[in-house]
């Protein structure tokens, strides 16, 4: 709660011209590109993190397609995950978010702008709506972020089991693949601490339809996890 107090208070005078402009863009998506959408989402973003003193080390950006119609999986540590990747990452993407904070100020507006998708994991049909809904925006260029655990992990840079189900419309739609691995990113908000935190971001190599087109989704789900967990214990020391 102090870092997002100091996020505010290092940025009083933009927060109600942001804020307003947030809301405006999220109750008139098509006016705007999803790349004038994400690069005011960004600048927030960027102010935000700056504001938090938080630090993002960028590892393995080469790694992210240059050509869209890719999905992102990362490890779910917090709330500052998205924060993170997009403060790291120059290309639009959107998200498939949880039901659970699908009214939550702020983010309402942010998922809005982005045109995510909110799922209900309890729900198999509208949960199949969304998968079917985003290999289609993914096929025609749109790019997706799925946290495949479902849920952030409550064990810091431990992560829990990735599901083979969060990996179907990737499949489906036959993109690109990218791990991410993120290191720290529990720390900003919840360590009740204001001191410096170092979160740090690794785009892991892409996994492309013809590495993993005779794969289960619970065998890419496995390996996905494996590569993720594997640079995170590689790099906790730094």
């Amino acid at each position: 709660m102090g870092r997002i107090v100091m996020m505010v208070l290092r940025n009083i005078f933009l927060v109600p011209i942001m804020w307003f402009k947030l809301c405006y863009y999220a109750a008139h998506v098509e006016k705007y590109t999803e790349e004038q959408r994400y690069e005011m989402l960004r600048f927030i973003d960027h102010r935000a993190v700056k504001g938090g003193n938080v630090r993002i080390d960028v590892y393995g950006a080469e790694n992210i397609p240059k050509e869209n119609g890719f999905m992102f999986f990362p490890n779910h540590q917090g709330l500052f995950d998205v924060l993170a990747i997009m403060e790291a990452c120059p290309t639009p993407f959107s998200v498939v978010f949880k039901k659970e904070v699908a009214k939550v100020p702020f983010l309402k507006e942010v998922f809005a702008c982005m045109k995510a998708y909110m799922m209900d994991r309890e729900d198999i049909r509208q949960s199949m709506k969304v998968i079917m809904s985003v290999t289609k925006e993914v096929q025609s260029g749109r790019n997706y972020l799925i946290f495949p655990e479902g849920t952030r992990s409550k064990n810091g840079n431990k992560i829990g089991e990735f599901k083979g189900g969060s990996f179907k419309a990737a499949t489906k739609a036959r993109c690109p693949i990218i791990p991410v691995a993120l290191v720290d990113s529990f720390k900003p908000f919840d360590t009740h601490s204001i001191r410096q935190a170092v979160v740090q971001v690794h785009f892991l190599k892409p996994m492309y339809y013809e590495d993993y087109k005779d794969m289960k989704t619970t065998e890419i789900a496995a390996i996905v996890h494996d590569q993720v967990q594997k640079t995170i214990d590689e790099h906790l020391a730094e």
